[in-house]
């Protein structure tokens, strides 16, 4: 047995299913072990951005880390900005990096590369093997870190994939989650029984069946407001779920939401800050005077303490009726956010997954789906743009019965585009509805927001797209059947069909 084939052994002992990989010369043992200890499901993606783009959208459904298998740094440099959205979701995933064989990186070769410090800002667990017969150790470690949701990054040489190794070893289970103390479920419910206008922000965990069920009662008891985090890892939604606010993004607008709260408790969460520093606007968005208490932070048991301050505040059950199902009907004329999403939320199928970088739209798709069918609603965790069409098909590799829905803008779908390939390949459920504004909207709004009215030549050429991608012709030529609609009555029909058919659609809509 080699290095490769122990670690490939650990990591099918210890429960990894699926590698997302881009592989090159310094992986091909690893190639080879996959071959020779089935178990784990290889998935091929065009570009590294793809991989840890899927590998995040697994985890946030499977509840899993996935593998990835990368290529020297540059191949890892090409991953970064979807580590950093799976860092932020707190997804576990499974790095293996090939590196030079340790007697010939002295040499200096064309890919060599830092790797380590490439990884480093995006990874909780960081190590560079140094033997074939400690590979199966690293794995495990690796493995374990990833099952308690960090991204881990395990680099090896080489040569120790081709080094004679010990047998695989299998991880540890990650350590249990922390009980939170009674002080803190003391403290928020003194919060929450104060009077006035108190809030429950939640995010992680709290964003689950269990979790809104608890919180449903806390605001049942204390009338509370419920909201989540700008941008949640993984939402429930729907059916008998009580309807969560979404704290605003822009700064302003989230400023003004909180300015008159009396209390607010964090519940798998931190507090708020602003994406971006404005003059005028303060950084950390909760007001200097609003009293503020952390019921749970991250490794704590966040909804067995929102289960004990909903107990504390006299909750036996859950008070609150869930948002009522309001049909939209069916829109009609050019098609606008508002349309599109109008749509969308009354033809997603129960058991939808949404994985939404619809950026600009997002709002109006948000607003449109509260009384949806019961469904889970994936985010732009980290704010790296890129991440939508990649993590759709890592959650339809994740829960091959439920459709997936990726909304998605043509600026930031441009980046990892790629995905559409591998959709085709594996033939995932994927229904992709690209939003075609022809540009960068989102720089626009933050423009006009600076006072910047009227773009000159300069600007606009770095804003608007000239010439318009075409993205049906684009899906078809990877393999997936594209059309294009500019009317809601167009895309009730194209969504429906979608809907039915199996595999990967994508639908362009023209705004």
């Amino acid at each position: 047995m080699n290095g490769a084939d122990s670690l490939v052994r650990t990591a099918v002992a210890s429960g990894i299913r699926i590698c997302f990989a881009n592989p090159g010369t310094t992986e091909l043992p690893l190639v080879a072990a996959l071959d020779e200890n089935p178990g784990i499901r290889p998935v091929l993606c065009l570009f590294e951005g793809v991989c840890s783009g899927a590998a995040d959208g697994y985890a946030r459904m499977s509840g899993s880390p996935a593998m990835t298998l990368l290529h020297l740094g540059p191949g890892f440099a090409n991953a970064i900005a979807n580590l950093h959205n799976a860092r932020r979701a707190a997804s576990g995933v499974f790095n293996v990096v090939g590196d030079h064989a340790s007697w010939h990186v002295d040499t200096d070769p064309p890919l060599a590369a830092d790797i380590v410090s490439l990884a480093s800002p995006v990874s909780g667990w960081l190590h560079s093997a140094r033997s074939s017969s400690d590979l199966a150790r690293d794995a495990a470690e690796a493995i374990r870190a990833a099952q308690s949701g960090v991204v881990s990054t395990l680099i090896v040489p080489h040569d120790a994939q081709l080094l004679a190794a010990a047998a695989g070893e299998v991880a540890r289970a990650p350590d249990p989650l922390a009980p939170v103390p009674g002080s803190a479920v003391d403290e928020s419910a003194r919060l929450l029984r104060g009077g006035g206008t108190t809030a429950l922000l939640l995010g992680g965990a709290a964003l689950t069946r269990r979790g809104l069920h608890a919180a449903a009662r806390i605001a049942g008891q204390s009338g509370c407001r419920l909201w989540c985090d700008t941008f949640p890892a993984r939402l429930e939604r729907g059916g008998d779920l009580p309807a969560v606010e979404r704290l605003p993004y822009f700064a302003e607008q989230a400023v003004d939401a909180l300015s008159g709260l009396s209390a607010l408790v964090l519940a798998g969460t931190r507090p708020p800050v602003s994406f971006f520093g404005y003059p005028g606007i303060p950084s950390r968005l909760v007001p200097e005077d609003c009293p503020t208490a952390q019921l749970a932070g991250a490794g704590d048991d966040v909804t067995q303490a929102l289960e004990e301050l909903a107990q504390a505040l006299g909750g036996a059950a859950d008070p609150r009726a869930p948002a009522p199902r309001n049909p939209v009907g069916r829109p009609s004329g050019s098609l606008t956010p508002e349309k599109v999403a109008a749509v969308v939320a009354e033809l997603q199928p129960e058991g939808a997954i949404v994985m939404d970088e619809s950026l600009t739209a997002s709002t109006a798709y948000f607003e449109a789906a509260v009384s949806s069918a019961p469904h889970s609603y994936l985010a732009l965790t980290g704010g790296a743009i890129g991440q939508g069409l990649p993590a759709g098909s890592g959650a339809a590799l994740a829960c091959p019965d439920r459709p997936v829905i990726a909304l998605q803008a043509d600026g930031s779908g441009m980046y990892t585009i790629q995905a559409l390939w591998s959709q085709a390949r594996e033939g995932l459920d994927v229904t992709n509805i690209v939003f075609a504004n022809r540009g960068y909207r989102i720089l626009m709004l933050e423009l006009a927001r600076a006072g910047i009215a009227e773009l000159g030549a300069q600007a606009r050429g770095l804003t608007e797209f000239e010439p318009a991608p075409d993205w049906a012709r684009l899906a078809r030529g990877f393999g997936v059947p594209g059309t294009r609609v500019s009317d809601a009555e167009g895309l009730w029909k194209e969504l429906e069909r979608a809907l039915e058919e199996p595999g990967p659609h994508l639908i362009e809509v023209l705004l």
